[in-house]
């Protein structure tokens, strides 16, 4: 079964209201091209911290946290009716705790979530990590859900892959890089490792990987965009670059796995006997 997908590079800021009204026009937009799914970037709503260096300042104007029963993400199920659509939040937990979340939702309401798992530099003085990767059913498939810095691990969507997600949605607020600065954006390292991230995760594990994230600046950071769509074999299909769009590509989920897997099936041919990994917090072995 073909399945068009869609996947957006965008800026977003504080504002919700601001932000609802630009996901009804992208919601509108994705319909109009018969998509099944669209993945938005990683905090659609509020915005990310302005400084991973240093985000303690940012605790002064932190990005809103939402309920995942909220009004918030109960208008946009209603926007979407049919149409899959996943988008970044901070959620709002016991106390102050607040998660980086993933979420994908249709008219029906919320069909799987997913709170980050890696938290880079000094986000974890704004977040709480989560804990667990899971797929999930929805109309579109068995699908999974990363953000961002999950990525760069294998583990994360290896994990996904097992548990029988054919496509990977990353929902991204991937800056350039805050430690070397580039005169270019097409020759920053972060840009580089942005693509390069989402093509090994797609072709390790021969499945679809939809990837989304922010454009512009906010507070210190400039964010890369580099939407795009990576079919099993880890080619892009499909790619905003790094001004503000969206992408949309039909694809054959199963028959396009199932033909990367046919004869080369890595998750099968695995020798996990043959692998070392040390335990965790085992500074002996190289972990910083």
């Amino acid at each position: 079964m073909v399945l068009t997908v869609s996947t957006v590079a965008a800026h977003f800021g504080r504002d919700i209201d601001r932000a609802l009204r630009k996901i009804e026009g992208m919601i509108r937009h994705a319909r109009d091209s018969g998509a099944g799914l669209l993945v938005l970037p990683s905090a659609t709503l509020g915005g990310y911290i302005g400084d991973l260096r240093d985000p303690d300042h940012q605790k002064m104007d932190p990005p809103p946290a939402v309920d995942l029963d909220g009004p918030e993400l109960a208008s946009i199920a209603d926007m979407a009716r049919d149409l899959v659509v996943c988008l970044g939040v901070t959620e709002r937990g016991d106390g102050e705790i607040r998660y980086n979340t993933a979420v994908c939702l249709n008219g029906g309401g919320i069909l799987g979530t997913h709170r980050k798992v890696h938290l880079p530099m000094g986000e974890s003085r704004i977040y709480t990590a989560g804990t667990t990767f899971a797929a999930f059913e929805t109309p579109v498939g068995r699908i999974g859900l990363m953000t961002d810095f999950d990525k760069t691990f294998p583990e994360a969507a290896r994990t996904l892959a097992f548990d029988e997600a054919k496509l990977v949605a990353c929902l991204s607020a991937w800056p350039a890089s805050v430690t070397r600065l580039a005169d270019r954006l097409s020759n920053d390292r972060q840009a580089r490792l942005f693509d390069l991230y989402d093509c090994a995760r797609a072709a390790e594990n021969q499945i679809y990987l939809v990837s989304s994230n922010q454009t512009g600046t906010f507070g210190g950071m400039r964010f890369l965009g580099q939407a795009k769509i990576v079919d099993p074999s880890g080619d892009i299909i499909g790619k905003t670059w790094s001004k503000s769009g969206m992408v949309t590509e039909d694809i054959d989920v199963e028959a396009n796995v199932y033909a990367a897997r046919r004869s080369m099936n890595h998750l099968q041919q695995r020798r996990t006997a043959s692998y070392h990994v040390p335990p965790e917090g085992d500074r002996e072995n190289g972990e910083h």
